[in-house]
């Protein structure tokens, strides 16, 4: 996993070493994240190649100047 935050944006990045296919219309529970996501304005990305590896990436908007 990483977190960064750069440019008002948090970025948090978890990736598997499993066999991939990961597919959101499947009942995964993916739309759910990603519907959650944007609606504080983020956006959530996918990858996830059969054979693997898979990898979310969300980024929300985080403004820690105060």
């Amino acid at each position: 996993m990483t977190v960064s935050w750069r440019d008002g944006l948090l970025t948090v990045e978890v990736a598997d070493d499993g066999a991939g296919g990961a597919d959101p219309d499947a009942g995964t529970g993916l739309i759910g994240l990603a519907d959650r996501v944007a609606a504080v304005g983020g956006r959530m990305l996918l990858s996830s190649p059969v054979g693997g590896p898979t990898v979310v990436r969300v980024e929300l908007p985080c403004d820690l100047s105060g």
